[in-house]
């Protein structure tokens, strides 16, 4: 028999569908919500549901936008020669703080065949299209330094090598301010294969 009323049963077993959201913690949330937030939590569930209704993906990069193409892609401000390629929209505000200015590619995910997951569920189609449609001079693969990223990326190349243009990936390595005695293997690696000349 269970301890809680059937709608807030719901409300923890609703919560637990965010990332990193267990049992426990989606409790403290609902607990939370309806003792001390019942305004936020009516704010919250507003917000869900214009967003679950109104947001799309941009029918260019992929990316989040409640327009069809978003503002990143109309933007004349942004440099079509460089295409930067990511696995999520949290890849794209992360590589917005280093003050690239290109376009981007979203591709909600990484090729995982033992999950299921090709070049379609990624929208690499839509990929081959949106490169004829800009013709980048460099395409810049910043998908996540794992093994299904490294993967994806190699896929990518193998892609786009009809349309003759070059790949990069982003460098991986050494922390600014770490230690190299702290660095995993892997890691140290990657950057004694990468290293630089330095005059």
């Amino acid at each position: 028999m269970s301890l809680f009323s059937p709608l807030l049963e719901q409300l923890v077993h609703a919560l637990r569908c965010l990332p990193g959201v267990g049992p426990k913690s989606a409790q403290r949330m609902a607990f939370h919500l309806l003792a001390r937030e019942r305004d936020g939590g009516r704010y919250l569930a507003n917000m869900l549901q214009q967003a679950m209704e109104l947001i799309h993906r941009c029918k260019q990069c992929q990316g989040f936008s409640e327009k069809k193409i978003c503002d990143l892609c109309t933007n004349p401000r942004r440099d079509h020669a460089i295409l930067c390629v990511v696995e999520s929209p949290a890849d794209v505000m992360a590589m917005e703080q280093t003050g690239y200015r290109g376009l981007y590619f979203v591709l909600h995910g990484h090729l995982s065949p033992i999950d299921g997951i090709g070049p379609s569920e990624i929208g690499l189609e839509k990929l081959k299209k949106f490169l004829q449609e800009i013709s980048p001079k460099e395409i810049v693969l910043a998908t996540n330094p794992t093994v299904e990223g490294d993967a994806t990326a190699q896929y990518i190349v193998q892609l786009t090598k009809p349309f003759q243009i070059p790949c990069s990936r982003l460098a991986h390595g050494v922390p600014i301010g770490g230690e190299i005695e702290f660095v995993d293997g892997n890691t140290l690696a990657h950057a004694f294969a990468g290293r630089e000349i330095v005059s």
